[in-house]
């Protein structure tokens, strides 16, 4: 490696664009490897002047020096990895398998260096002692950089911490490879339809999108319905043939585990095996210890504890539900025994029944860009006092791109957000929030946040017209946006979401519920033809069917953080060696977590499972429903103190959002609630209160 890049390089230096946009028309993809090499040759340089400096540690010299390291790295990867996961190439493919493992040696090559720790405990003693005063957020750095050593495994003697920079290389090369394997097994596995009769039930813009997706891929005059990540597809909820809602379902739950080039079965178990024994050698049971301890969880038994609460009633609602889905069907087919790809249709047919309401009257009132401006940014303006204009002077990394300059209540420019909204076969699935630019004083940084949504892309000139979860996903993921927006720190690794994965969730989640307000639900749900409000009966209804299908929902959710749990929770000799063993695995762990029920697989099978085998959940997953108790209990004290208003919005942006990962999070919550939190809200909102 060489810190020589050439200048004519975009990451050369920073972006001269507003809020330091990196500059998308001059990026090419032969820019990231140079930039990248030369990113962490330059940062080693630069640690490596720390840890051989002479002078006494101090703040200025250790823990700022250390912050401002790695810019031109820290420029190049944001955008790297963001355009990775949202674009990919089968070359930005090969350079992240690549460079993966090139960039957990980096990291190793500053976490296990002694020097460098011995200055950083230097300064903990000292702020320990008392002899070091501390500003709040820099005595917060510090304990986390501590920890973060300690955690690496610098205090492993030699023999151990090669061994250790050998699993980690192998774990981030194993990572990418998962991810990039599972993406093509998705597109691979997407069902190809080519009777019209088949879409009986699909939506007209629906067909529209999947006759779109087909001709893309060479298959004009035939339908294709493309694969989402979790198990359940939007598509199962509307297609009437029971055959065709069979294969959906078979071709979602098959993925990953059919054989063949995208098998994903040998990777996921070699990442199981290899993060038990790194677990192992920096002195933990198993590679869920390692994670728990360092969330607000800090035990895999409270977890455990708090997963094992939930089960039985969730089952129990699910089986419940069952029993009702099982009687519309037999008016249908006399006898059946209700499937995993009856449920979504047979709850929306319940539901129509029950409510007189159904996805399909809905979506014509979801219109993709009403939702955003009227339901999403309206309610960060009446909460925040946040305006949004869109830029199409700046350049996204992609045509779908939209990039909106965000100004505060003062007029004053806080950040750019961008919105990346259609599905594509070169993105990976789910939803997601990516930062291009950290929030920092210390750096004079403002923040640039994308979101990733994967809604199918309608015919040009048409509509996009949303399920009611892709609505809730919209909310949620702009949560995630208002946490890195909000950001008000100093030290760029606190910014905004760099907080424990098991609090990331929280604000983002707590953002949902303005989906939900009646005055802001009214705005955005207006029909994209007539411009007719959605009738206030069907509103009523919408928010009275709130708990339907909870059972389904927490049962689902459970299934899929109980198996993440149970595979982490092995030591190395434990993984099963065999692929043919995966299944059976996730039987047996399903089962004896009393949560197998047939009807509702996993939200994630182990084998398409990304979040924990590609992602940053691994022994995680669990962080949804834990960052929920703070969520429920949080709506709690919006309602508490009068709902949708600005002293509520601002209180909340003061006091928890905008410390982003300079405090304890925990002590943010309690600052802003008053207490601890409480499970009460929680059990109420997903109807296991009674149980």
């Amino acid at each position: 490696m060489t810190a020589t890049l050439d200048a004519d390089n975009p990451f050369a230096a920073p972006s001269p664009l507003p809020y330091g946009l990196p500059d998308f028309t001059r990026i090419r993809p032969e820019h990231f490897r140079p930039a990248l090499l030369a990113g962490m040759a330059e940062q080693r340089a630069e640690v490596e002047a720390i840890a051989a400096s002479a002078d006494a540690p101090t703040v200025a010299n250790t823990l700022d020096a250390l912050e401002r390291s790695g810019r031109l790295l820290h420029r190049a990867g944001t955008v790297f990895f963001n355009q990775s996961s949202s674009d990919s190439t089968p070359a930005l493919e090969e350079l992240e398998e690549e460079v993966a493992p090139l960039l957990a040696a980096h990291h190793d090559a500053i976490y296990l260096d002694r020097r460098l720790f011995a200055r950083v405990e230097a300064l903990h003693a000292a702020h320990a002692a008392g002899d070091l005063d501390l500003a709040p957020d820099t005595a917060w750095l510090l304990h986390r950089q501590h920890t973060a050593f300690v955690r690496a495994g610098v205090r492993l003697d030699d023999a151990a911490q090669t061994r250790l920079r050998e699993l980690n290389a192998e774990i981030t090369r194993l990572e990418t490879v998962f991810g990039r394997l599972l993406l093509a097994e998705t597109n691979d596995s997407a069902v190809l339809l080519t009777d019209e009769a088949e879409l009986a039930g699909l939506p007209e813009d629906a067909r529209a999108a999947a006759a779109e997706a087909a001709a893309r891929r060479g298959h004009a005059g035939a339908w294709l319905v493309d694969l989402v990540l979790p198990t359940q597809q939007p598509a199962l909820a509307q297609l009437t043939d029971r055959a065709v809602r069979e294969r959906v379902h078979r071709a979602s739950v098959a993925r990953g585990g059919r054989g063949g080039e995208h098998d994903t079965r040998a990777t996921l178990l070699a990442l199981a095996r290899l993060r038990a024994e790194r677990a192992r050698l920096l002195g933990y049971p198993h590679h869920a210890a390692y994670i728990a301890e360092d969330a607000t969880a800090k035990t895999p038994e409270a977890v455990a504890d708090m997963l094992g609460r939930l089960a039985p009633a969730a089952v129990a609602n699910a089986r419940a539900e069952a029993a009702d889905l099982e009687e519309a069907l037999r008016r249908d087919v006399p006898g059946a025994t209700l499937e995993a790809w009856d449920w979504a249709y047979y709850a929306e047919q319940v539901r129509k029944e029950r409510r007189s309401l159904d996805d399909a009257l809905l979506r014509p009132y979801l219109e993709l860009d009403r939702v955003l401006h009227e339901g999403v940014f309206r309610a960060a303006h009446e909460l925040y006092g946040l305006t949004f204009t869109e830029r199409p002077d700046l350049t996204g990394y992609h045509p779908d791109v939209r990039v909106f300059e965000v100004a505060d209540a003062d007029g004053s420019g806080l950040g750019l957000f961008l919105g990346d909204y259609w599905t594509r076969d070169s993105k990976r699935g789910g939803a997601w929030m990516n930062n291009l630019v950290d929030q920092s004083t210390l750096l004079d940084e403002a923040p640039v946040v994308v979101n990733n949504l994967n809604i199918p892309k309608p015919p040009a000139g048409s509509p996009t017209l949303l399920t009611w979860d892709e609505v809730i996903t919209l909310f949620h993921e702009f949560g995630h946006a208002l946490h890195g927006l909000f950001s008000a720190v100093r030290y760029p690794s606190q910014s905004g979401t760099e907080v424990p994965r098991d609090f990331v969730e929280y604000p983002s989640q707590v953002n949902e519920m303005w989906a939900w307000e009646p005055s802001i639900l009214r705005a955005y749900a207006v029909h994209h033809v007539t411009g007719e409000p959605m009738p206030q009966e069907w509103v009523d209804t919408l928010i009275a069917a709130r708990q339907d299908g909870e059972g389904f929902a927490t049962t689902e959710y459970l299934a899929a953080a109980l198996l993440d749990q149970a595979w982490y929770r092995l030591a190395p000799e434990e993984v099963p060696a065999d692929v043919d063993a995966v299944e059976p695995f996730e039987a047996a762990a399903l089962e004896a977590a009393g949560i197998a029920f047939a009807p509702v697989p996993p939200r994630y099978r182990t084998t398409y499972f990304n979040h924990v085998f590609g992602g940053g959940y691994s022994a995680g997953y669990y962080s949804y429903i834990w960052s929920e108790v703070l969520d429920a209990d949080t709506v709690t004290w919006f309602a508490e103190n009068g709902g949708l208003r600005r002293e509520n919005g601002d209180t909340f942006r003061a006091r928890l959002l905008s410390r982003g990962g300079s405090v304890d999070p925990m002590a943010a919550f309690r600052d802003l609630r008053g207490r601890d939190p409480e499970i009460a809200p929680l059990l109420a909102r997903r109807g296991l209160d009674a149980s």
